[in-house]
């Protein structure tokens, strides 16, 4: 072969496979929800009955169920990552995740730092007591008292109100709760689905929930600020309500008919 065709043709060849690879790489970076990357997900699975991993190691839950629906409605190839409940917020702040579900409630104060899709749960909390304790009724009754909590969670700036509380912090419920049984803590202030659905399922025992609700709140999806996937997240919660996809999975963890959610909670 002539030495001039000869290097014609490499040339050729090289500039075939910088087109090529422009290519690849166009497509990698292409809109949120075309389903070329993976949609990282955050979740904590120790907030049974949302989310947990079962007996194989597979996640379940009322959040996972829910998430796994918006993700098929909206073509979001999710990938979940576990972890704990007090670093979601810092990891969708440096964008290592692209979104967390984990009843995660919607405040003014998260909104500074992180982004949320509309509400998908309306929740609250509720004080969790041992079955025999006749004197913690409602939130004067806590005053003075030992209160579990945990550590990053709503229930934990909510007990920094009660007058003369001491605080004890941990990373899960199974923890708090068990402190609770063995008489460490007093009471443990906490979501009150969880906590009932935990009861009802024989998983705690000697425990009981006080009637009241102490606070109504709302979880939401968060994200990073200005987050691109945040409009599909709402569109695909917008649809699943409207579906009757929403109420099955509703129906599924809590046996009841779901209460109307408003399109914004602040």
């Amino acid at each position: 072969m002539n030495r001039k065709w000869h290097q014609l043709i490499l040339s050729l060849g090289c500039l075939l496979l910088i087109i090529i690879c422009n290519s690849c790489q166009s497509t990698i970076t292409t809109s949120p929800n075309t389903g070329t990357k993976p949609f990282k997900v955050a979740t904590d699975p120790t907030f049974i009955p949302f989310e947990s991993q079962n007996a194989s190691g597979q996640l379940e839950g009322f959040d996972i169920d829910l998430m796994n629906a918006i993700a098929k409605i909206s073509g979001l190839p999710i990938q979940f990552q576990n972890l704990p409940f007090d670093g979601m917020i810092s990891t969708l702040q440096a964008k290592r995740v692209d979104a967390a579900i984990s009843g995660i409630t919607i405040t003014p104060e998260r909104l500074k730092t992180i982004a949320f899709s509309r509400p998908y749960f309306k929740a609250g909390l509720a004080i969790t007591v041992r079955a025999n304790n006749q004197n913690i009724q409602d939130f004067n009754s806590l005053k003075g008292k030992k209160i579990g909590v945990q550590i990053g969670s709503t229930g934990a700036t909510f007990a920094k109100t009660i007058p003369n509380a001491k605080i004890s912090t941990f990373n899960s419920g199974p923890e708090f709760f068990q402190d609770l049984i063995n008489g460490n803590v007093d009471a443990v202030i906490s979501d009150a689905f969880a906590t009932l659905y935990a009861i009802k399922n024989g998983n705690l025992k000697g425990i009981k929930v006080v009637a009241n609700l102490l606070t109504e709140e709302y979880y939401g999806i968060a994200t990073p600020k200005d987050s691109p996937y945040l409009e599909v997240i709402n569109k695909a919660i917008t649809n699943l309500l409207s579906n009757g996809t929403y109420q099955q999975i509703y129906q599924k963890w809590f046996n009841t008919t779901p209460p109307k959610l408003p399109e914004s909670s602040i």
